[in-house]
């Protein structure tokens, strides 16, 4: 078999995967290009496989192959020496991004050459760029697959720029409910008031598994970001924070030295479906689990 008709073979077979993302058998492969034989299309693939265009994988018996996803690496192979120093320089800043001043400093590139540079990279995947939630004016370019660094999204608080400050009022209310709850229960503990004090404790796993099943949040948070509200119920003086023998952190209401406006006592005040209640439809105050929770 000449280079040429193996190049377009080869052509052939990624087409197909491309087609079936997940993953395609032997036999796809030979129904799908039916003038080859079997005998030509085994070392075709393994040259693939060897060139790490495919992952390999057992299905019940039966060998798929996965076509991998391009890398960043791959997608500048061939280019010109302006866009492989702007990609080194993007990719050694990682998740955190580099200023387009510090790319021209230090790739000594023209800003026209640059521009044209970045727009190349931009357009074909390879890079992003991420506005500043610090300096709204400011972008940094980092690799297009990384997520930015909280310090440059600013983070689940954070959508398009702005502070959801409902969205952390929210949270932080439910936050305390859960660890109010939770003293609630615990108090005239039959095994003495110590037991029950340290029974009140909740750790920020706790405390994230509750706000999660709630389903209040659209973005996922992590236990960091639970942690940083908790804190702030201790900056407030509605929670204490302790720590275990094992080193780990915990949490327990207490009360606080000036009592809540009625407002943020009652759900509607921090509910995050006020605007969809109404006296008919799906969320209504006679089904409201939250009033239900509140009156009991």
């Amino acid at each position: 078999m000449s280079v040429k008709i193996e190049d377009q073979l080869k052509e052939k077979i990624l087409n197909v995967a491309k087609k079936n993302p997940k993953g395609i058998s032997h036999k796809d492969i030979t129904a799908a290009i039916p003038e080859v034989s079997s005998a030509e299309l085994v070392p075709v693939i393994n040259e693939l496989l060897q060139q790490e265009y495919f992952d390999l994988f057992n299905q019940n018996g039966v060998l798929v192959y996965k076509l991998k996803a391009q890398t960043s690496k791959q997608a500048v192979k061939g280019a010109d020496n302006e866009e492989k120093v702007v990609y080194n320089l993007i990719e050694e800043a990682g998740n955190k991004g580099i200023w387009i001043r510090d790319i021209r400093v230090r790739s000594n590139l023209a800003n026209t050459q640059l521009t044209k540079v970045l727009k190349n990279l931009e357009s074909k995947k390879v890079i992003k760029a991420v506005k500043c939630v610090n300096a709204s004016k400011k972008k940094v370019y980092m690799l297009y697959n990384l997520e930015p660094d909280r310090s440059i999204s600013g983070g689940a608080w954070y959508q398009d720029q702005d502070f959801e400050s409902e969205f952390v009022d929210i949270l932080n209310v439910q936050c305390h409910r859960f660890l109010s709850q939770r003293a609630d229960k615990i108090k005239n503990n039959p095994r003495g008031p110590i037991v029950g004090r340290t029974q009140s404790y909740a750790t920020a796993n706790e405390v994230q598994k509750y706000i999660t099943d709630l389903g209040i949040s659209k973005v996922e948070l992590d236990v960091e970001d639970v942690i940083t509200i908790l804190n702030t119920l201790v900056y407030d003086g509605k929670a204490e924070s302790s720590v275990y023998p094992d080193g780990s952190k915990v949490y327990r209401a207490i009360d606080p030295l000036i009592p809540a406006p009625g407002l943020v006592q009652v759900p509607c005040g921090v509910c995050p479906l006020i605007h969809s209640c109404d006296s008919t439809g799906l969320v209504t105050p006679q089904t409201c689990v939250y009033m239900k929770e509140w009156l009991e």
